[in-house]
């Protein structure tokens, strides 16, 4: 490792974090002055806020129709419902895979699979348990429809939950995503939704631990017979 470098084993930090983390950092220096004591708490602080906005580097794996992963977390929901109205896919019912972030967990977001953004939706909403079935339906959400090379559809939200406050998504209409790339994050604690169409098969399991743009939640390529 040259000089000035960042070890590879500390992941950079995101740009939306970097205000709170410059700001928990003057906050703890400022606490040195009152004492030794609140200082290292503020330091100890500061290292939490750090490791929540890390935005590690991920290799997505390689193959045809894979979905993967958008976000860290447990997987906390495998159902068919409908996709949100707002995206206008009408009432049939398609494959629900749902990831929980909690606050110990990697917070920025991924893209699941490779194509065109369609439309971008944001809906204001209540502040629920993320790990609950309704905040899919009645919390702040942000949903991002993509349209695969080959026509398919893939509706991935950004659901806010009980601490989170603000939604962030890096993406445009009309704009070209692959795989894996980023695509925004939830400030403290959220979850991500997945649908993908009727028939696709769910490559994982109801508490399983996902890695963001690394697990493979389904393939497109595999429907149930």
């Amino acid at each position: 490792m040259q000089q000035g470098e960042v070890p590879a084993s500390i992941p950079p930090i995101h740009p939306e974090g970097r205000v709170f983390v410059a700001g928990a950092a003057i906050a703890a220096f400022g606490l040195f002055w009152l004492s030794p004591v609140a200082g290292t708490i503020g330091v100890f602080l500061t290292l939490a806020v750090a490791a929540f906005f890390r935005d590690p580097k991920r290799v997505p794996p390689i193959g045809e129709g894979l979905i993967l992963a958008t976000g860290d977390g447990v997987i906390s929901g495998i159902v068919h419902t409908p996709a949100p109205p707002e995206v206008g896919l009408g009432d049939a019912a398609r494959l629900r895979i749902s990831t929980f972030l909690s606050l110990f967990d990697v917070h920025v977001n991924r893209i699941p699979v490779s194509g065109t953004v369609k439309a971008i939706r944001y809906t204001p909403g209540k502040f629920f348990n993320a790990s609950l079935d309704k905040a899919s339906s009645d919390n702040e959400r942000n949903a991002i429809h993509i349209v695969t090379p080959d026509g398919t559809d893939v509706v991935v939200v950004q659901i806010a939950g009980l601490v989170a406050r603000r939604i962030v998504c890096s993406l445009k209409e009309g704009q070209q995503v692959r795989a894996g790339d980023r695509l925004g994050l939830i400030r403290f604690g959220s979850r991500m939704d997945v649908y993908l169409p009727a028939g696709t098969e769910a490559q994982v399991r109801m508490g399983q631990v996902a890695i963001g743009a690394e697990t493979v939640l389904a393939r497109l390529d595999r429907p149930t017979v």
